[in-house]
């Protein structure tokens, strides 16, 4: 799927929402809502007004890594995105060159057998590619883990405007994962919500499922589908899920990576049964989904493969239209930008309480 819009580069957003203001929290971002062709816009703080008693809203618990490290091909310097570790022990990986303004620029991978020098004396031996950009590595001299942890940073892309500490990555959902396993980048659907913000939905009934997909890289310049993630879906998890499909209320997925995990673990009953592993599910409208029935997520550029999964949520006709709105409307793109809510057309059940929202 492609868009027929073209999105300009002043409307990436720059720095985190509560760098552009005092007094501001992430939770200062705007909302954009989408009921089939209908389009709403609010203030994210409206979140709770716009779901109702009953909605699920289902969240990925996987932490962000500092997963970008300087690094060297004999005298040629690169940076290396860890991306994924595998069963046995490799790690993928994407080499990128450095632009020069901090941040970096893509970079032909390989060839198989290029060795890669790291701090602390650790060295990659690239073996396999895995797409086209990333690679299957050997670890040589040292473990990973504790090499992001001491000279890693987040990934970070040239429409941002500067370095940002790694708790700006983390979202309010992130637990520590087993292993010290982790996500490429930051599952950023989840990124505005606040504690906050968290304990007013519970209060107005809405609940809250988790379940961990750690994503890989994704590329500022290609849009492949996705590879292969790790992800789980807990026992109480998939009943509560079950459970809400049982009723009356809504399944909304926050974030793509939350889509995956929660489809990847769906029979063909539609029933969700826990589950842990590997997921190669590409969701697209030709499959549909079976669980969700609502998704927020970002807004993500025209040509991204993620819109196959917001098409198959939601429908084509919602998803131009939806868009048409956020480029008049100057919502702001990217992991620190403005956000987007898919809902089922349905009765105006959500503005009823507008006048008691915060």
């Amino acid at each position: 799927m492609t868009l027929s819009v073209r999105v300009p580069e002043e409307l990436s957003a720059r720095v985190p929402a509560e760098q552009r203001g005092p007094g501001l929290d992430r939770d200062a971002v705007r909302l954009l809502v989408s009921r089939g062709t209908e389009v709403s816009h609010h203030a994210f703080r409206e979140l709770p007004c716009l779901l109702r008693a009953g909605d699920l809203l289902v969240v990925n618990t996987s932490p962000t890594l500092a997963a970008a490290v300087d690094g060297w091909v004999g005298h040629a310097r690169v940076v290396v995105h860890f991306s994924t570790l595998g069963d046995d022990g490799r790690w993928a990986v994407e080499l990128r060159e450095p632009d020069g303004r901090g941040t970096t620029r893509a970079r032909a991978g390989g060839p198989a057998g290029t060795e890669v020098g790291l701090p602390g004396g650790v060295r990659l031996i690239l073996q396999e590619p895995v797409s086209e950009r990333l690679w299957w590595a050997q670890v040589c001299g040292g473990e990973v883990l504790g090499l992001l942890r001491e000279h890693g940073r987040p990934i970070r892309y040239s429409y941002t405007a500067r370095d940002q500490p790694l708790s700006v990555y983390q979202t309010v959902f992130a637990l520590p994962s087993p292993g010290g396993a982790g996500s490429a980048e930051m599952p950023s659907a989840a990124r505005p919500f606040t504690a906050r913000l968290v304990a007013e939905l519970v209060s107005r009934g809405v609940q809250f499922a988790p379940v961990t997909l750690h994503t890989g890289v994704a590329s500022a310049e290609a849009h492949e589908p996705p590879y292969p993630e790790r992800f789980s879906v807990p026992e109480a998890s998939a009943r509560l899920i079950n459970a809400v499909k049982a009723g009356d209320g809504r399944v909304v997925a926050v974030g793509t990576t939350a889509v995956r995990a929660v489809e990847s673990a769906a029979g063909t009953d539609g029933v969700v049964r826990a589950r842990a592993g590997w997921t190669d599910l590409v969701v697209t409208p030709e499959g549909g989904v079976r669980v969700v029935d609502g998704l927020l997520t970002g807004l993500h550029e025209p040509e991204a493969s993620h819109l196959l999964m917001l098409e198959a949520v939601a429908g084509r006709a919602a998803i131009d239209r939806g868009y048409e709105e956020a480029v008049r409307g100057l919502y702001l793109w990217h992991e620190f930008g403005d956000v987007h809510l898919l809902l089922p057309p349905e009765g105006p059940h959500a503005e009823h309480c507008f006048s008691n929202c915060w």
